[in-house]
């Protein structure tokens, strides 16, 4: 139960919605295949961090997926190590992962990220476009190659996640929206999956 409110509903639930659309008969396997292939689909995620100057301030960005290990509960993302958000790391390694398509689906990963810099981890998933990232600095080091000292790994450990999924057709969800809006009824349109600490711990022990 929300600890805010502003309505009392008696014995019907205040978040119909939540209701309607809370998918808990899944296997923990199924919750967690469903979220790769979701982040997979969207690629790009958004990196929420603390800002390091003592704001309290959450700052997002846009980053590009490099790989997911463990079964699909560590990510990876390529960094400048010189960027800002090491910084913002550093001083707190709590973060947010959200992926969000045009169709409305969208997933949020809670987790704890740490800074990498092994060069064999590095080059396990580099790729040449980081150069178009990081540019070449003309002194035969710092030349967005696999060896410059500048590109990191921030590695996400999943702590939670929540995701909203749908196996509706655009027809299917609009005409299922349309019937909602003449009865009243809440539409049953996404799928929406809580992975617990539990479940990650679970998994992580047999990945």
């Amino acid at each position: 139960m929300s600890t805010f409110s502003n309505t009392n509903t008696g014995n019907k639930p205040a978040d119909p919605y939540k209701v309607a659309n809370t998918d808990d008969n899944v296997s923990l396997d199924e919750k967690i295949q469903a979220l790769n292939k979701f982040a997979d689909s969207c690629k790009f995620g958004m990196l929420t961090t603390r800002d390091s100057l003592g704001s309290g301030r959450l700052i997002s960005r846009c980053m590009a997926v490099a790989a997911k290990e463990k079964g699909g509960v560590d990510y990876l993302f390529f960094t400048n190590t010189e960027s800002h958000k090491t910084d913002e790391l550093k001083g707190d390694s709590h973060v947010n992962i959200s992926f969000l398509d045009s169709s409305g689906q969208w997933a949020s990963i809670s987790g704890t990220a740490s800074i990498e810099t092994d060069r064999a981890e590095v080059e396990k998933y580099y790729s040449p476009s980081l150069k178009a990232w990081l540019g070449d600095l003309g002194d035969g080091i710092h030349d967005g190659s696999q060896k410059d000292p500048r590109i990191g790994v921030i590695r996400v450990k999943m702590d939670t996640a929540t995701y909203s999924i749908s196996n509706k057709t655009i027809i299917g969800w609009a005409a299922e929206v349309a019937k909602g809006t003449v009865t009243g009824d809440v539409a049953s349109v996404n799928k929406i999956r809580e992975i617990d600490a539990a479940d990650v711990l679970s998994w992580r022990t047999s990945h």
